[in-house]
């Protein structure tokens, strides 16, 4: 028990959680609204080390998840919160990664090394060259051409195989054509100043050039790398009233924050 002198009344409880609230700084969401060149994108952004950011691909049951909500609810059978959560790369028809995939630093699927040559147009956006790879550790991550990651086989706690690669070493890829016609909805991940790793998904159409000067010239991503496009990119933000749903039938690999 707490004794008071007379004249000093006690301050009321409700008043003291007030004010102890009113001083709490407001947290900033991982994913905001912006804008580039006219074209409106969603940015999510996690800090590797400090955040806890995971790939996920199949449940408990050895099911592919396929849809947000599903790894939502498997999240919060932990006590946890599923903050924000993307489309990870491209898969095959059975939701499985088409690439290399790592996920608590196990290799479930392995690297492909498959090449295939004709005109750009004609060419599947995973074997577009270079493609890469996404990885990450308990303290950072890195995107590589999936030729550098082979050869130098960094540690990496997950990982995820996309193509093609959007921003080497600052310089956008130089398949990529300005001004070029094919507009579409389109997905990546970038390795950006201080370490950070930022997710865009773009709400407007856009072409390879222009989505990888987002990542260069306004996110200072030196590199960046394409996940997907069209109707099979998503998000799942609630803040944002987001939880998409791929034409596909759902998605395969999926990148997730979880708090």
């Amino acid at each position: 028990m707490v004794f008071y002198p007379k004249h000093l009344a006690p301050i009321p409880r409700l008043l003291l959680v007030t004010s102890f609230a009113a001083a709490q700084p407001v947290l900033a969401q991982p994913c905001e609204e912006q804008t580039f060149e006219e074209a409106k994108f969603i940015v999510c952004t996690a800090t590797p080390g400090h955040d806890d950011l995971r790939l996920f691909w199949k449940d408990a049951h050895g099911d592919p998840y396929r849809r947000f909500p599903a790894i939502a609810k498997t999240v919060a059978n932990e006590g946890r919160t599923l903050v924000f959560a993307m489309n990870a790369g491209m898969y095959l028809t059975d939701f499985s990664p088409i690439g290399l995939y790592v996920e608590n630093g196990q290799e479930l699927r392995p690297a492909s090394t498959k090449t295939m040559d004709g005109p750009p147009g004609k060419v599947p956006n995973f074997y577009k060259k270079p493609n890469g790879v996404f990885f990450l550790n308990d303290a950072d991550a890195g995107i590589l051409p999936t030729t550098d990651y082979l050869k130098r086989r960094p540690k990496a706690r997950f990982a995820t195989q996309s193509g093609p690669m959007l921003v080497i070493k600052n310089k956008l890829n130089p398949i990529f054509i300005a001004g070029s016609s094919d507009r579409t909805r389109r997905s990546g991940v970038g390795v950006c100043d201080g370490g950070l790793v930022n997710f865009p998904i773009s709400e407007d159409a856009v072409n390879f050039h222009n989505f990888a000067r987002l990542f260069r010239d306004h996110l200072s991503c030196p590199n960046a790398l394409f996940l997907d496009g069209g109707n099979g990119v998503g998000i799942y933000e609630p803040h944002l009233g987001r939880s998409d749903m791929s034409w596909h039938g759902g998605f395969g690999p999926v990148f997730g924050l979880v708090e």
